[in-house]
């Protein structure tokens, strides 16, 4: 298929099936192999009413987010829109936390954003987890196929203000960072999720297949579960960079 057929055509929904197990098809320096079981929530479990989803840029976390909010009837939170004001200038980090503080204090929610500096707070109050870890290459590309879309204009998940930059001089980096995600952040977001996973509602979504399948029926989609007698994987060697966003 050829890369402008993938950007025009390349969410296709399907009727629900069970997710399949997909290994991960592009390499990264650390191998992530979890001794979770995936299970069917039983009854009484853990609810969906705060949902935090998260993944790299250009994973569909918005996307996912009003489909979610929509499926469940909670109200949808875009943290970018929160943290982005006119001409792409960011919060103070101490504003910023206290803007998390007060998002989270709400009953309920969809909250979609990365911003691992505060994932501690949001964490504590969530009760679900979605994390979109879809390869690096189509997320690369769905980052591309944003920024021409919403050329020279904000998006629908960020302020007033924030237009979208079709080229600009940082773009080979900005794709470089989306790419080098899996190595860069995805250590530090798993070891998050494996101390959250005994009291959470844990969804990992590989692929585009297992995310049309979640919205179908995201109550029913099988979640990561730690509970059966298995210890955590070992944390790994966790990048330390300054970057808040992701």
């Amino acid at each position: 298929m050829s890369i402008q057929n993938f950007l025009s055509h390349e969410i296709c929904w399907a009727t629900p099936l069970a997710p399949k197990s997909v290994k991960n098809h592009y390499r990264t320096q650390q191998t992530f192999e979890h001794p979770a079981k995936f299970i069917r929530p039983s009854e009484g479990n853990i609810g969906m009413k705060r949902v935090l989803i998260i993944g790299s840029s250009g994973s569909g976390k918005s996307t996912l987010a009003r489909q979610l909010g929509a499926t469940l009837e909670l109200p949808v939170i875009h943290l970018d829109r929160h943290y982005w004001h006119a001409g792409w200038v960011g919060t103070p980090a101490d504003e910023w936390r206290k803007t998390v503080c007060r998002l989270v204090r709400r009953d309920a929610w969809i909250m979609d954003g990365n911003y691992r500096g505060t994932l501690n707070i949001r964490l504590q109050a969530a009760d679900s987890v979605v994390f979109l870890d879809l390869p690096p290459w189509i997320c690369a590309l769905r980052a591309i196929k944003r920024r021409i879309q919403y050329r020279k204009r904000p998006r629908p998940d960020i302020a007033e203000g924030c237009k979208e930059p079709l080229l600009d001089p940082q773009l080979f980096q900005f794709v470089q960072h989306v790419l080098n995600y899996p190595d860069r952040a995805k250590p530090f977001v798993m070891q998050q999720l494996n101390s959250s996973a005994n009291d959470k509602r844990i969804v990992l979504l590989k692929t585009t297949q297992d995310v049309n399948n979640f919205i179908n029926a995201p109550l029913d989609f099988p979640t990561l579960n730690l509970l059966n007698g298995r210890q955590p994987i070992s944390s790994p060697q966790i990048a330390h960079l300054p970057m808040e966003l992701e």
